[in-house]
């Protein structure tokens, strides 16, 4: 049954002011209507819950792919990714959080295919529009948190307040289980729903700062040894040695989080090891595009400040040695046309400060026009960069996004490193009028290297 066209019909037709004022009812009720009518299929399979700001959509696929490669068929619902058991698809709905209905119909059909677990990436949105709602989640799983959809939420406190209410939801099972980051500074507002069992996990003890919060831990996992390399990265947990096939730290706290849920649902660590051998790495997340040119180019959804400076930071290592002059060139946006505006120039500072030519374009622009928002990006550039002579000369404003990575490509020598952000595998991209065009970052990269003379 596809509602969505009924309800595009209804949000048409209701006067603006009066759909806003019953608006939690609707969402509400759909949630309710959803979970009915496919017969609350979350209260026959395990429901796992991965609420953050970045490395949401990892950390649900590792854990996925642990479960599944240990014997237990698992379902995935994420911004890039389904899955029922071995079957995979591309989520083409630039949702993280599926509609009502169509979560609900995704969950019965992992209840009819004996799926034992289902993960489900669990977004802000998904929470302010009650898609949480009427699904039984056992297991709650924080990774981090940073400022994001500020504007849509009214506050960082709200958009804080959205996630935590996961671990509200979760608390009313009588067997939940949480997963916290203890490195985060947040973490205490994770802690404060009664989830019966609490695991925390830390790399090293070098973060985790407030020691009070042992006293609400049943257990705490702490990653020793860690070891970054350029093909992945290896760490100690509970004495013995990890191997990753994904690259940077924040891939490390993915991995945790991952291994965390894991062995609190009673997986041993030896199968979680034998999962990461044969690990594949999440579409679109710090995914490096094969060629032969001797240049690196690096595919990331990185579409804030903090994630976008992390993935700079683990870029700068595949710049070659052999000569100082390499440059880490970048193609940047920012997401959301007429949302999120403040996070525009502290994005162009970033790339201002580790780029060293810097390509501005489009990401999803929406009914804002896109040179609008292009402007904005290279006001933060100039606050960095401003200090150089001609340094407008390094910065592209190309609307078109396609040309976009076609000229930093083709900016690129041997050795230097292109970053590619804030699309990751998304299948479209939003434009005015409420059009969505197709999208592959990739191919549209493989395409600008096999050009490259």
């Amino acid at each position: 049954m596809n509602i969505e066209p009924i309800l595009n019909f209804g949000r048409k037709v209701i006067p603006k002011p009066v759909f806003e004022f019953f608006q939690p009812a609707y969402h509400y009720l759909l949630a309710f209507f959803g979970a009915f009518f496919y017969g609350f299929p979350s209260r026959k399979i395990t429901v796992i819950g991965v609420v953050g700001t970045k490395g949401k959509t990892t950390t649900c696929d590792l854990i996925a792919q642990i479960l599944n490669s240990s014997g237990h068929k698992t379902a995935l619902v994420s911004t890039v990714l389904i899955r029922i058991g071995e079957k995979e698809w591309k989520n083409e709905k630039k949702q993280t959080m599926l509609g009502r209905f169509q979560l609900q119909k995704f969950l019965n059909q992992a209840v009819k295919d004996d799926c034992k677990y289902v993960v489900i990436e669990t977004s802000s949105e998904g929470i302010l529009q009650y898609r949480h709602r009427f699904i039984d989640y056992d297991v709650a799983v924080f990774t981090n948190l940073s400022p994001e959809h500020i504007e849509r939420h009214g506050g960082f406190e709200n958009y804080r307040n959205a996630k935590v209410k996961l671990f509200g939801k979760t608390a009313a099972k009588e067997n939940s289980i949480g997963i916290y980051n203890l490195d985060d500074p947040n973490v205490e507002y994770f802690l404060k729903p009664s989830v019966k069992t609490r695991i925390g996990y830390t790399i090293e003890n070098l973060k985790f700062k407030n020691q009070n919060l042992k006293l609400n831990l049943d257990k705490i996992i702490e990653i020793k040894n860690v070891r970054l390399g350029l093909n992945g990265a290896a760490f100690i947990v509970n004495n013995e040695k990890v191997e990753i096939p994904l690259i940077g730290e924040f891939n490390v706290y993915n991995a945790v989080a991952a291994i965390a849920t894991s062995l609190a649902l009673n997986v041993p660590i030896e199968k979680v090891k034998f999962a990461f051998a044969k690990a594949k790495p999440t579409p679109g997340r710090m995914e490096i595009v094969a060629n032969n040119k001797n240049i690196t180019v690096i595919i990331d959804y990185a579409h804030e400040p903090l994630s976008l400076e992390s993935i700079y930071k683990t870029a700068q290592n595949y710049l070659s040695t052999a000569t100082a002059k390499n440059l880490m060139i970048c193609v940047l946006g920012a997401q959301g046309g007429g949302r999120d505006k403040w996070k525009r120039f502290e994005m162009g500072k970033i790339a201002g400060r580790y780029c060293g030519k810097i390509v501005l374009t489009n990401e999803d622009p929406y009914d804002e026009p896109p040179i609008d928002i292009i402007s904005q990006i290279e006001i933060g550039v100039a606050a960095i960069k401003k200090s150089d002579t001609n340094w407008d000369e390094y910065v592209y404003k190309i609307v078109d996004r396609k040309k976009a990575i076609k000229k930093a490509i083709s900016l690129a020598k041997k050795g230097d490193v292109v970053v590619l952000t804030g699309k990751g595998g998304e299948t479209s991209m939003c434009v005015e009028n409420n059009k969505k065009t197709s999208w592959d970052e990739k191919a549209v990269a493989e395409e600008a290297l096999r050009n490259l003379s």
